[in-house]
């Protein structure tokens, strides 16, 4: 993948001031203890004793655009625990020279730059402003207006203070634990959470909430699969219209399997398989692997967000 060009100026490194820093939880927050994370004993990191419970939601977390709708329906289970990867700390609002000699920092803040060029386009497109995000950069845990934010969740946005949320030592899991090599499914990841961002500006994200108030279990988990699988797309969609802006430079069809196989990796069907043994179709809130690289594919292909209707599909 070749990620030239531009960065961000909407990043946002909190990784040199501990384990919360960053301010409060500020308005809208949801106070109290914030986002659970079951811990148990024994340490070792995710996959020490098998696949777990535990282990099963952190991976199912990875590209999810509310922690705390998953986490709210964990009870019981193993509770092997999760072992982020040590980072370098770095002093916070780290200036520009600083940040261009970190080779992964750089590489975010292009990407999120990219973000904001093709959706502010788009958006000027439908006769609307976009508002770029914030990509808080932090290490182990950090406030969020959602709730403590914990490296162990994965990448996230919230959509109270809409912000992306990443610990950099996540890309490594990405290689080894989830054998997604390379730069572009880094990309994904990010523009994965910016399409929860898109979501969120569209007011998409408010009336999937208010939607889900009424039903089932079931049904809200069916709600759930449609709205990642449509930021899946929205990720397609922005890596098809990147591309068209380097004159094809950007990714070539090596970059595009690398991306696939992380779709594919984090589908509920080879999650629930690998943790349990056995897969419940009615527990899935991001979708299965088919699913989840069938929309990636789509937005990819066409580069047209019309294309990422997943809820009308009679058929996802």
């Amino acid at each position: 993948m070749q990620m030239d060009g531009d960065e961000s100026s909407n990043i946002e490194d909190r990784r040199g001031q501990g384990g919360f820093g960053g301010g409060g939880f500020g308005g809208g927050g949801l106070g109290g203890g914030g986002i659970p994370i079951p811990i148990g004993g024994g340490g070792g990191g995710l996959f020490k004793g098998g696949i777990g419970v535990v282990a099963f939601i952190v991976i199912a977390l990875i590209f999810g655009a509310d922690p705390m709708a998953l986490l709210s329906g964990l009870a019981g289970g193993d509770t092997s625990s999760y072992t982020a990867p040590a980072q370098t700390s770095r002093s916070a609002r780290a200036p520009a020279s600083t940040q261009a000699a970190d080779p992964e920092t750089q590489f975010v803040s292009r990407v999120l730059k990219s973000t904001e060029d093709v959706w502010t386009s788009l958006f000027s497109d439908m006769s609307r402003q976009y508002r770029d995000p914030k990509l808080v950069l932090y290490r182990d845990a950090t406030r969020t207006a959602c709730g403590t934010g914990q490296a162990a969740m994965g990448p996230f946005y919230c959509p109270a203070d809409e912000r992306v949320y990443l610990d950099l030592g996540f890309f490594d899991d990405l290689a080894s634990r989830f054998h997604a090599p390379g730069q572009f499914p880094q990309a994904y990841v990010i523009s994965h959470e910016v399409g929860h961002h898109v979501q969120n500006l569209l007011g998409i994200s408010d009336k999937v909430e208010q939607m889900r108030q009424s039903m089932s279990k079931r049904d809200a988990n069916a709600l759930s699969v449609r709205v990642e699988l449509q930021a899946d797309c929205f990720a397609g969609v922005w890596a098809n219209r990147a591309d068209q802006k380097s004159d094809g430079k950007l990714i070539d069809d090596k970059d595009v399997d690398q991306a696939l196989a992380a779709a594919s990796a984090i589908g509920d069907d080879r999650l629930q398989k690998q943790a349990q043994g056995y897969v419940v179709p009615d527990s899935f809130t991001h979708g299965s692997s088919a699913q989840r690289v069938r929309w990636f594919k789509r937005g990819l292909e066409s580069g047209d967000m019309k294309k990422c209707d997943t809820f009308r599909a009679q058929q996802l």
